[in-house]
């Protein structure tokens, strides 16, 4: 009996151990990958680096000209999975013991249960708009960066980036963190 607490209690501290260790540093939260999802802080873009904008990530220069690639869709067709239920029987088996030592007895006895079995099944086909490109948004800069032979780089911009440029003026001075570099 004392064994079997003492192996416990080892257990315990182990499991503590490992748990603390991989919950130190990072946030509140105990998640800290370095690994931002989504909108950028800044909100001009989606970061597709899988690490945070920084300073040397912007970029900025004149306004060349704005791009909008609608997204391409086109029809198609997948199977039509629809639920079908079916209700079945089961054989389930039960049992009761009474007394104790050498009169104890164990009496077992079948009963049939009755359920439902669901599965997705296929019927028929269906219709969807199947998307072939993604829409895109891009800005083109010349003296990128200040480089005055760096001239017409298309930038691929989050939305806002692109509205704030198409409202700008032409060879108007431009910064922002892009999603990346091409259109």
């Amino acid at each position: 009996m004392f064994g079997k607490r003492l192996v416990m209690s080892g257990v315990v501290a182990i499991l503590i151990g490992a748990l603390g260790a991989c919950s130190s540093g990072g946030d509140e939260s105990g998640f800290d990958d370095g690994v931002t999802y989504g909108q950028d802080d800044t909100g001009t873009g989606t970061t597709t680096s899988g690490t945070a904008p920084t300073e040397d990530d912007t970029v900025h220069g004149l306004k060349d000209g704005v791009r909008h690639i609608a997204a391409k869709t086109a029809r198609a067709t997948r199977p039509r999975l629809v639920r079908k239920c079916t209700t079945a029987t089961r054989r389930v088996r039960h049992t009761s013991s009474s007394g104790s030592g050498s009169k104890r007895k164990t009496r077992t006895w079948y009963t049939t249960e009755r359920y439902r079995s669901c599965a997705k099944v296929r019927s028929g086909t269906e219709t969807y708009r199947r998307t072939l490109r993604a829409e895109e948004w891009c800005v083109r800069l010349d003296d990128v960066n200040g480089d005055p032979k760096t001239d017409d780089v298309w930038y691929q911009v989050g939305r806002t980036v692109y509205d704030d440029a198409r409202a700008a003026d032409d060879h108007a001075r431009l910064e922002f963190v892009p999603a990346h570099e091409g259109c």
